[in-house]
Formats: structure tokens, C-alpha cells, sequence
């Protein structure tokens, strides 16, 4: 993986300039033009020009937070930047962040302005911080704008939050029924094999099965975090790799209720990006390249990009939206009503409202389905372990009377 500087045009005709992570020119290309931007040169950078902060490939959420959280008020409380700064690169308790905020402070004394000087790493900000940043920074409202970015933060934490609630507690039965099901064949029906051998008579298939299945595992114990290893490396791999990821992303959004949940998820990070990048005064079409940026399914952005182009072409919001075929009516309905009453910010405010609350109904929806569904799960797994076990000695008692 190499570092690339680029140099591209927005939609408005404005230069940008900043750096990709890609691991040759040509996909560093494509990642500029996945940020909306039209390329004019894209260049590697050596490894010395690079800077110290070239160091950190990615902020934490967490992070994030901290340092915009601390430089706003360092800011509101009258500080300059660069004493803002120094204070930050001196005290903050992450070391990514004083490690940022040491080589920006460098950047600052340089020359360059704060937008400027954040634009350039998008790998540890993302393109949603930049703009918003640019826009605050253009308006003369750079607390307000560090305001709406800490809520954006804490939103889309909440979010991933959510999200990942959803999905832990069957993640971990899942994986306790597995163990459970490896202990019992390397260990117990082991146990059991001098026992029935005693009997003299052929074991019932299930049972044979688990006592050689047993056996080989307990044999060749390596297979297993081998195979571990091969399971995650190649779910990873085609989670990266855009054929398989495109086709999984579309998978996702034909199952019932997952669909609804990544959907949901989905819609609430894009309208909240739009809405706060919208009353900050950022043209309504660099909005929705930004809204874009948050959406991590590929059908999703290639919707949006359908979106994009209706409003190159003229169209009003809500008519672009739907051209996407993906939002809820509910949520066209009230965009489309803000913008014929002059209040779209309001209304965009009140769709994020109804789609977290629709997010909440899921994810609640979600556990009362999963626990049966675990429960029935665990239940043949112990059923099948346990009548693998006790067949043989129900059949020596029938054979005895």
C-alpha cells in the first residue's frame, strides 16, 4: 500500500488536493473518483516527504471525538488555534491524537489554514469532516461547524453501536455451540468408544460418525485453528474484493429485516451528513456527494450516484432521491414537502428522527426473533449430541430385555 497525492475538480469547478492510501496509481484513481471528484493528477509520495503523521493510517471514532471535542473548547474558550493545538499535542491521552494535532500544528505554522491542512490526510478524517470543516471554515463558523461535526460523531457511534448489539449476542452463541459441539466429539464420545465396543454389536451411524469425526479432530487438532484462520482470511478477502463484495451488498439487501436493518442504518448516517451538511450552507449537490461518502454498500452508492446526476440535470431534491428507488416514501414525502415550504433543514431534521426510530424498532424486532431462533438452534445441536450418545446404550437395554 502506497501513499498518492491528488489533485481533482468538484463538482463546482473548485481544486482539491490530498492523499489516498491505494496500492497502485490506478486505483487511486478510482478512490478520487469514488469521492466525486473529477481527477486531474494523481502522484505517489516518497516515503521521506511524508511527514509523521503519514504514520497513522486511521483514527478511532473514539479519537475523532476527543480531538474535535477538545478543540472546540479550547476554541470557544478564546484560544488561538495553534495554542489550541500545542495544548492538545501536550495533554491529550491518546497519542494518535497528539500525534495529529503536532503535525497539523506544523502544517498551520506553514501557512496552510485548518480545512486545508485536515484535507490533506482524508484517510484519518474522511470526506463528511473535510467538507464540513471547509464550509465552517468559509463561513466563519468554525464552532458551529465543530458542533454539528462532535453530534455526527456521537450519531453515527450510536449507530455502529446499535449494530453491533444487534449482532453480537447470536455471533457469540453461535460460536458457544460450536465449542461445545468440538469439546463433545474431541472428548466425550471419545470417552464412550472402549464402552461400546464392549457390546459387541455395530454402533448406529450417527454415532459411529461422531466418534471418527471425534477421533480425526482430536488427531489432527490443527485443522481447526487452520481452518479458522482460512474461514476469516477468506471472508475478509471477499469482503475486500468488489465483485464478491458487490454481490454480497446485494445479498444483504434481498433477506427480510436484515435488509430493513442495513437499510435503516444506511439511511439515518446519509440523512443526518445531508441535513447537517445542508445548514451549513454547502451546496445542495456537493450534500449529496458527501451523504454518499457514509454509505458503505455498493447498490446503495450506485443508487445515489443515480441521484446525483438527476440533480446535475436540474431536479429538485425529492425528485432525485426517488429517482434512486431506495428511500422510503415517507422520507420523500417530507423532503419534498420541506422544500415546497422553504423548511428542508427542519424536515430532513424530522426524517432522521423517523428513521431512527425506525432503526430502534428493528434492531428491538430483530432480538425478539433471534432469541427463538438461537433457543431451536441450541436445542438440535444438544438433541443430536445427545441422541448420537445414548442411542448405543438404548439399544443394549433393548437387546438385554
Amino acid at each position: 500500500m502506497a501513499k498518492y497525492e491528488y489533485e481533482a475538480q468538484k463538482w463546482n469547478g473548485d481544486t482539491v488536493k490530498g492523499h489516498v492510501d491505494a496500492k497502485s496509481q490506478v486505483e487511486a484513481r478510482v478512490r478520487v473518483r469514488n469521492m466525486g471528484y473529477k481527477v486531474i493528477s494523481v502522484k505517489v509520495v516518497s516515503n521521506a516527504s511524508m511527514g509523521q503523521v503519514f504514520n497513522l493510517q486511521s483514527l478511532s471514532l473514539k479519537e475523532k471525538i476527543d480531538f474535535t471535542q477538545t478543540f472546540l473548547t479550547l476554541n470557544k474558550a478564546g484560544l488561538p488555534i495553534l495554542e489550541s493545538l500545542i495544548f492538545i499535542e501536550k495533554d491529550a491521552a491518546s497519542r494518535q491524537v497528539r500525534m495529529l494535532a503536532q503535525e497539523i500544528k506544523k502544517q498551520i505554522i506553514s501557512g496552510y489554514t485548518l480545512s486545508d491542512t485536515i484535507a490533506k490526510y482524508p484517510n484519518l478524517f474522511g470526506q463528511v469532516y473535510i467538507g464540513l470543516a471547509k464550509a465552517g471554515e468559509d463561513s466563519g463558523e468554525i464552532d458551529k461547524t465543530f458542533e454539528r461535526l462532535i453530534e455526527l460523531l456521537k450519531k453515527q457511534g450510536d449507530i455502529k453501536g446499535k449494530v453491533i448489539s444487534a449482532v453480537t449476542y447470536p455471533i457469540f452463541v453461535v460460536c458457544l455451540a460450536v465449542v461445545v459441539v468440538l469439546v463433545m466429539l474431541m472428548f466425550v464420545f471419545p470417552a464412550f468408544k472402549d464402552m461400546f465396543e464392549q457390546q459387541g454389536k455395530a454402533l448406529p451411524f450417527v454415532t459411529q460418525c461422531c466418534i471418527n469425526m471425534g477421533e480425526f479432530l482430536k488427531d489432527k487438532w490443527m485443522i481447526i485453528p487452520l481452518g479458522l484462520i482460512a474461514i476469516v482470511g477468506s471472508l475478509m478477502y471477499f469482503l475486500r474484493w468488489e465483485p464478491s463484495r458487490r454481490k454480497i451488498d446485494a445479498i444483504l439487501l434481498s433477506i427480510p429485516l436484515i435488509s430493513d436493518l442495513v437499510k435503516s442504518a444506511a439511511f439515518s448516517n446519509f440523512l443526518t451528513v445531508l441535513q447537517i451538511a445542508y445548514d451549513a450552507g454547502i451546496p445542495i449537490i456537493e450534500c449529496l456527494y458527501l451523504s454518499r461518502s457514509t454509505l458503505s454498500n455498493s447498490v446503495m452508492q450506485d443508487a445515489i450516484k443515480i441521484s446525483i446526476k438527476k440533480m446535475q440535470a436540474g431536479a429538485h431534491l425529492s425528485e432525485s432521491l426517488k429517482a434512486a428507488n431506495i428511500f422510503p416514501k415517507m422520507i420523500l414525502f417530507m423532503v419534498a414537502t420541506g422544500e415546497q415550504s422553504g423548511r428542508l433543514g427542519e424536515l430532513m431534521t424530522q426524517s432522521v428522527q423517523h428513521i431512527d426510530q425506525q432503526l430502534d424498532l428493528i434492531i428491538d424486532t430483530m432480538g425478539k426473533l433471534i432469541e427463538p431462533i438461537l433457543l431451536i438452534f441450541i436445542g438440535a445441536i444438544v438433541a443430536f449430541l445427545a441422541l448420537s450418545l445414548y442411542l448405543p446404550l438404548f439399544q443394549s437395554y433393548s437387546n438385554a430385555l
